[in-house]
C-alpha cells in the first residue's frame, strides 16, 4: 500500500516561490507515475502536474512555465517548483499516482492520495 505525505506549504506574497514535497513509501516509487492536483474552496479538484518513472512531465496551461515537477528516486520524493506564484494558485495541493494512462488529468485515473499541504498567495 503506498502512502504519500505532502509538504511544504505556507503563506507567500504574489511573485514568491514555494517548493512542495511528496514522500512516498510503500510501493516501489521509482516506477510509479506521479501527479500534483489542487483544490481550492468551493471548486473541483484540478489537475496540475504529472511526471512518469522517466521524468517525462506535462503541465496544466494554467502553471506552465511557472511551475517545475520532478523526482528524487533515491529520497522516494517528489517536488513541486512553484514560481510566480498568483493569488489564484491558492489551494491545499495534493499528489498522487497515476493508475490510469499516461497523459490523464482526470482526479479518477490518480489514486493514494496524500492528505494536502495548503498552499496562500496573498496580493
Amino acid at each position: 500500500q503506498v502512502q504519500l505525505v505532502e509538504s511544504g506549504g505556507g503563506l507567500v506574497q504574489a511573485g514568491g516561490s514555494l517548493r512542495l514535497s511528496c514522500a512516498a513509501s510503500g510501493g516501489t516509487f521509482s516506477l510509479n507515475n506521479m501527479g500534483w492536483f489542487r483544490q481550492a474552496p468551493g471548486k473541483e479538484r484540478e489537475f496540475v502536474a504529472a511526471i512518469n518513472w522517466r521524468t517525462g512531465t506535462y503541465y496544466a496551461d494554467s502553471v506552465k512555465g511557472r511551475f517545475t515537477i520532478s523526482r528524487d528516486n533515491a529520497k522516494n520524493t517528489m517536488y513541486l517548483q512553484m514560481n510566480s506564484l498568483k493569488p489564484e494558485d491558492t489551494a491545499l495541493y495534493y499528489c498522487a499516482v497515476l493508475r490510469g494512462d499516461w497523459g490523464s488529468r482526470s482526479s479518477s485515473a490518480f489514486g493514494y492520495w496524500g492528505q494536502g499541504t495548503q498552499v496562500t498567495v496573498s496580493s
